[in-house]
C-alpha cells in the first residue's frame, strides 16, 4: 500500500529511540497517523511541528497498518507562528477539534479551511473570527450544523441577531425580542447577510465562542465523556485580552 498527499501537522509523539509517531490531516486521506524513522532527531524536529504543511508519502504492507510516513516540508510556519500565544494555543485546540473526526476518512473543506487559517494566523483578532467560523464547520462536519440562514420563528432573512440554545437557529431581532434575555447572541460575522465589513469587538468573538461552545459541548463533547479543551480557553483569553486592553486606553 502507498500513496502521496499533503498533510498538516496535528501531532508527534515519540517512538523507540529516534523514530516518532506522526499525526497529519491530509487532504485526500484524512486523519492519519504514521512512523517517521529519524522523527524525534534534530533534522527532523523542526519540520514536524503543529501546523507545518508537509508533503507525505505513507507506505504500509496492509491497510490498517501504522505504516511508515516519508516527508518534505512545504510551508514550515512553527517557526515564526509560535511568537505569538494566540497561535500555541489555537493550533493546540484546532488539532484538538480535527481528533473529533473519524480517523482516516476525507474531509477536504475542513482541511482547506485549516490550512487557510494557519496561512493567516498572525492577528490575534481576526484569528478569533476565524477559528469561530472553524468551530461552527466543525459542528456541521460532525452533524450538528447551526442553521443561521433564516429565521426560526417568522422565516425572515433579515436582521437576525440571536440563536436559540434549543433548537440551533437563528432568530430576528423582531421575533426574538420577547425572550432576548434566553437567547444566545449572534455576531455579526457569522450572519450571512453581514460579512462584518464594519469591524467586530471582543465582545464579538466572545459571544461567538459562547454560540459555538455551547453546541460543541452538548452536540459533541459531552456524549464523549470530554469537556473543552484548556487550549481552547487559554486561546480566547489570549485574543480577547488585547482588544480589551486596546479599548481601555
Amino acid at each position: 500500500m502507498e500513496w502521496t498527499d499533503e498533510g498538516i501537522v496535528l501531532g508527534v509523539r515519540r517512538h523507540g529511540e529516534s523514530s516518532a509517531i506522526v499525526e497529519l490531516l491530509t487532504r485526500s486521506h484524512g486523519r492519519h497517523l504514521g512512523l517517521v524513522r529519524g522523527g524525534a532527531g534534530s533534522r527532523m524536529r523542526p519540520l514536524l511541528q503543529p501546523g507545518n504543511t508537509v508533503s507525505a508519502v505513507w507506505r504500509a504492507r496492509l491497510d490498517e497498518h501504522l505504516g511508515y510516513y516519508a516527508v518534505e516540508g512545504t510551508r514550515l510556519r512553527a517557526a515564526t507562528m509560535f511568537g505569538s500565544p494566540h497561535a500555541v494555543y489555537g493550533v493546540t485546540h484546532m488539532a484538538s477539534l480535527v481528533r473529533l473526526l473519524p480517523e482516516r476518512d476525507p474531509h477536504e473543506d475542513i482541511y482547506e479551511m485549516l490550512e487557510a487559517i494557519l496561512n493567516d494566523f498572525d492577528d490575534a483578532g481576526m484569528a478569533g473570527v476565524q477559528l469561530v467560523k472553524f468551530e461552527l464547520a466543525m459542528l456541521t462536519e460532525l452533524g450538528f450544523g447551526l442553521d443561521l440562514s433564516s429565521c426560526a420563528a417568522s422565516g425572515a432573512v433579515n436582521d437576525l441577531i440571536y440563536v436559540s440554545p434549543k433548537s440551533g437557529a437563528a432568530v430576528s431581532r423582531q421575533a426574538g425580542e420577547p425572550w432576548r434575555d434566553r437567547l444566545l447572541r449572534l455576531p455579526p460575522f457569522l450572519r450571512e447577510s453581514d460579512d462584518g465589513a464594519n469591524g467586530w469587538s471582543g465582545q464579538d468573538i466572545e459571544d461567538g465562542f459562547r454560540l459555538t461552545g455551547l453546541f460543541l459541548l452538548r452536540n459533541v463533547l459531552e456524549p464523549r465523556g470530554q469537556g473543552h479543551s484548556d487550549a481552547r480557553d487559554g486561546f480566547i483569553a489570549a485574543v480577547i485580552r488585547p482588544r480589551v486592553r486596546a479599548v481601555a486606553e
